[in-house]
C-alpha cells in the first residue's frame, strides 16, 4: 500500500480495486493519522487530531459526535477541500491528500461525491434543476450526445422522486426535502463509488427524513455505493450503519459495528451520546437519568493514549490501564446499560445549594486583552517603556498585550543595537584612517 508523497506523484490513475484486508474486505478509503489545522501561530485551531479509520467497499460508515467535533472537517478533507496538516488519505490505496496529478484529481472528483447538510445553500439559485444535475456530466463529458444527457438527467430525477417538469424550475421553488433530492440527484448522476453524506437529513422534517434515507439505501443496493455518513443523531445512525466511529473534539474515541457499539459503548463519551437519545414515551423521557461525560476522569499525564482494537473489531481510545478495563468489560459479554430510568415514586435527590460564583475567576482573562498592533509599534520605538508596559500587562494577566509589547521591544533593542554597532564601527574606522 502506498504511503509516501513520492508515490502519489507517480500514480496518475486510480486502480480498479482497492487493497484487500486480512478479512478479505476491499478497503475503499483509508484515513491515516490525519491532522487538520485552521489558522496559524497563536490563533491556530487543531480541528482534527491523529484521526484514523478505514471504510470498506459497499458499507455505510457513520461518523458521529456533537457539533464542532470535526465530523464535517474530515468529510471535506476526503473531497480535497480541507488540506491535511499531517497524515494522509488514501483512496483505493492511492494517496489523494496533498498535491496530486491533475488526471488523478479528476478521477477522485468523479468517484467521490458529497451531499451537503444545507440543501438551500448548496444549490445555485440562478441555475435550473436541469443544469444543476447536468453540471458534472458537462465537466466530465459523461454523455454521448444531448439526447443521452437529457435521458440520464430525467432518469435520475425520476429515481429521486421528482418529475421531469421540475427540471425547468429553480431551487427556490422547492421545499427543503425536494432540494435535498436535487442535491442527491446531482451526486448520484456521476455514478460515484463513495458518497460523503454530511448530515443530509438534519434540516428536514421527520416525515421526509425516512424518504431520503430510503433513497440512500436504494442507491446503495442498486449501485453498490459506499457511504461516509456524518450525523449527530444516533437513533438514526444505528439502523443505517454497518460501522460507527465516534469523534470527540477532533479525536476518534471509538469504532465498532453498529450493534456492537450500542450493546457495548465502552468509552464514556459514547455512553453519554447514547443516553441523550430521546425516548418516544414522554413519561420515560421525563424520568430518564442522563449519563454525563466528564473528560477529567482520564489521566493521560504518565502515558500516551492510543486507539486500539480490544477484540471483536472494537477500537477504543484510552491509556493502557483504561484499555485493560475495557477488555475486561467486553469479555464479560454482558450488554451495558447506558440509559437509566428513575423510579417516579422515589423521592427526588436533595439538591445542594448553589455556591456563589467567584467573579475574579470569570475576569481572570481581561476583556481588552487584544494584543493590539500599536503596542508592538510603540515598543519598537521605545523598547524600555515597552518592556515595562509588558511586565505590567503580564502581572494583570493581559497575555496578548504582553506578547505584543515583548515582540516590539525585542525588535527595538535589536535595531538600536545594530545602529550603535554600526556607529562604533564607523567611529573606529574614522580613528584608524
Amino acid at each position: 500500500m502506498p504511503t509516501t508523497t513520492n508515490t502519489s506523484a507517480k500514480v496518475r490513475h486510480l486502480p480498479e480495486h482497492g487493497p484487500i484486508d486480512k478479512d478479505g474486505r476491499e478497503v475503499l478509503l483509508s484515513i491515516r493519522n490525519i491532522d487538520i489545522t485552521f489558522g496559524k501561530g497563536d490563533h491556530a485551531v487543531r480541528a482534527v487530531q491523529n484521526a484514523s479509520f478505514d471504510i470498506y467497499k459497499g458499507e455505510t460508515f457513520s461518523l458521529v459526535g456533537e457539533s464542532g467535533s470535526g465530523k464535517t472537517t474530515i468529510g471535506r478533507a476526503v473531497i480535497r477541500v480541507n488540506p491535511c496538516a499531517a497524515g494522509e488519505i488514501l483512496y483505493k490505496g492511492v494517496p489523494i491528500s496533498g498535491k496530486i496529478p491533475r488526471s488523478l484529481d479528476r478521477e477522485v472528483i468523479r468517484n467521490i461525491q458529497m451531499v451537503f447538510q444545507d440543501p438551500a445553500a448548496s444549490l445555485n439559485e440562478r441555475a435550473t434543476v436541469d443544469y444543476i444535475v447536468s453540471e458534472g456530466l458537462y465537466n466530465f463529458h459523461l454523455f454521448k450526445n444531448e439526447a443521452d444527457r437529457v435521458e440520464k438527467v430525467k432518469n435520475m430525477i425520476n429515481e429521486v422522486g421528482l418529475l421531469p417538469e421540475h427540471l425547468t424550475r429553480y431551487p427556490h421553488e422547492f421545499s427543503g426535502g425536494q432540494r435535498q433530492r436535487i442535491g442527491l440527484a446531482r451526486a448520484m448522476v456521476m455514478e460515484p463509488e463513495l458518497v460523503v453524506a454530511d448530515e443530509p437529513i438534519s434540516a428536514l422534517d421527520v416525515s421526509i427524513r425516512a424518504q431520503v434515507l430510503n433513497l440512500l439505501k436504494k442507491f446503495q443496493e442498486e449501485r453498490d455505493v459506499t457511504y461516509l455518513f456524518i450525523a449527530h443523531d444516533l437513533s438514526i445512525v444505528r439502523f443505517i450503519s454497518d460501522r460507527i466511529g465516534v469523534i470527540y473534539k477532533g479525536r476518534i474515541v471509538e469504532i465498532a459495528q453498529a450493534e456492537e457499539l450500542f450493546n457495548f459503548p465502552l468509552h464514556p463519551y459514547t455512553r453519554s451520546l447514547i443516553s441523550a437519545i430521546p425516548i418516544p414515551d414522554p413519561q420515560l423521557e421525563k424520568n430518564k437519568v442522563l449519563f454525563t461525560y466528564d473528560p477529567s476522569i482520564h489521566d493521560y499525564s504518565t502515558e500516551e493514549p492510543e486507539l486500539v482494537d480490544i477484540g471483536h473489531n472494537h477500537f477504543v481510545y484510552g491509556s493502557k490501564k483504561e484499555l485493560d478495563e475495557y477488555r475486561a468489560i467486553r469479555e464479560r459479554n454482558e450488554p451495558m446499560k447506558s440509559i437509566t430510568i428513575r423510579d417516579p415514586n422515589a423521592p427526588m435527590p436533595q439538591e445542594e445549594p448553589e455556591q456563589a460564583v467567584d467573579q475574579s475567576a470569570i475576569l481572570s482573562t481581561p476583556l481588552h486583552d487584544t494584543g493590539n498592533m500599536w503596542y508592538t509599534v510603540l515598543s519598537l520605538f521605545l523598547p524600555i517603556l515597552g518592556i515595562i508596559a509588558g511586565l505590567l500587562f503580564r502581572r494583570k494577566n493581559y497575555i496578548r498585550n504582553y506578547k505584543a509589547c515583548k515582540k516590539g521591544a525585542i525588535a527595538g533593542f535589536c535595531i538600536f543595537g545594530a545602529i550603535i554597532l554600526l556607529f562604533l564601527i564607523f567611529l573606529l574606522l574614522a580613528v584608524v584612517l
